[in-house]
């Protein structure tokens, strides 16, 4: 066989073996989602969960911890890593205040496009920044929701319980407005909402536009008559 044979065989072997990798990782997901125990939730509940993905951002976090202070909220932080690590006061913060903060991957990388190594070393570095700064984190929210075997191991291994959501409202595309998340806040959320929203990442200040939306909302669920608490007392009462 000659050399050029062997390298296009080679390639091609590679070419199927990254293909199945990947294909394992999407129908891993999609398997999770089915059964994702947030959509079997009953609606008769008076709780809501509010819960911010992708932060900590230095300049909008602390905007929306003003606003869940000054509306006396408690919410779920899935936080990166590395923003735990260039933002240690930040974090006490939100700890002092009450709120729960769980891992959302060191850098939002995507379960399904990383190798093995990586994945591990993923998990490795983000759960020794909490370790090192005496956090227990209990709870994961892989990003994107993206799933494949390797990862649920990891999580298996470290006491990590997977959170992913009921509601969600595309606030982090840039033509949001906060009319438009308010709009669709009303449509979806009903008892026992698990909402994913953003503190960080997201076009044109997408962040900001979450806040606003939520200044509207929050008072608005209070006086229908709902309450809010961390992902961690939704877990301890409704889901073993």
């Amino acid at each position: 066989m000659s050399l050029k044979r062997i390298i296009k065989k080679c390639l091609s072997i590679s070419l199927f073996a990254a293909l199945l990798y990947f294909l394992v990782g999407v129908v891993t997901t999609l398997w999770y989602r089915a059964m994702n125990p947030l959509k079997r939730l009953t609606q008769d509940s008076k709780k809501l969960y509010l819960t911010f993905d992708d932060g900590m951002n230095p300049v909008y976090t602390p905007m929306l911890l003003d606003l869940l202070k000054k509306t006396d909220v408690k919410a779920s932080f899935f936080i990166l890593a590395s923003t735990a690590k260039s933002n240690p006061k930040l974090l006490q913060r939100m700890i002092e205040e009450g709120h729960q903060v769980g891992l959302h991957s060191f850098k939002h990388n995507n379960q399904i496009l990383q190798f093995p190594h990586q994945l591990k070393l993923d998990f490795e570095k983000s759960m020794r920044i909490f370790d090192e700064r005496k956090i227990e984190i209990k709870y994961f929210r892989p990003p994107w929701g993206h799933v494949r075997p390797l990862g649920l191991c990891l999580c298996k291994a470290y006491g990590l319980r997977i959170v992913l959501w009921n509601v969600i409202v595309q606030d982090w595309e840039g033509r949001t407005t906060a009319k438009i998340l308010c709009d669709k806040l009303r449509k979806k959320v009903r008892g026992n909402s698990v909402i994913c929203l953003h503190d960080g990442r997201g076009k044109n200040k997408a962040p900001l536009k979450t806040i606003e939306a939520l200044s509207i909302m929050i008072p608005k669920w209070k006086e229908e008559g709902y309450a809010f608490e961390t992902v961690d007392n939704l877990y301890k009462k409704n889901i073993k």
